[in-house]
């Protein structure tokens, strides 16, 4: 018997549907979506990339075939995308930390 999956590969092929139950913004969606990736103060390149480490910080399965496919076509080697993972893994880790001072102020407030 197959395992059945939450996600699945093919799904990432109907994002363009997003459309079919609120056309209105879906298409103002994809408007701003395809404005964001053009070329500006950062290339398409770097934005890809910013795309990809984004995508594993999310842990969005889609985004994250989507943009190492996009990745590879536009050149960016493994390396090169492993890098920009590991940027977005410390940030979130630093961000998940940093809130720990909260925490540590509120036990001092209480305890103290």
């Amino acid at each position: 018997m197959a395992e059945k999956k939450y996600y699945h590969a093919d799904d990432l092929k109907k994002f363009g549907n997003i459309t079919e139950f609120q056309e209105e913004y879906g298409k103002k969606f994809f408007e701003y979506y395809g404005a964001v990736f053009e070329e500006g103060a950062l290339t398409k390149r770097e934005k890809s990339l910013i795309a990809l480490a984004v995508a594993h910080s999310e842990s969005c399965p889609y985004c994250i075939d989507a943009y190492t496919s996009d990745c590879l076509q536009k050149g960016i080697d493994e390396e090169q995308m492993m890098e920009a993972v590991h940027v977005a893994a410390a940030i979130k880790s630093g961000a998940t930390l940093v809130h720990s001072v909260q925490m540590m102020n509120h036990v001092k407030n209480v305890t103290m």
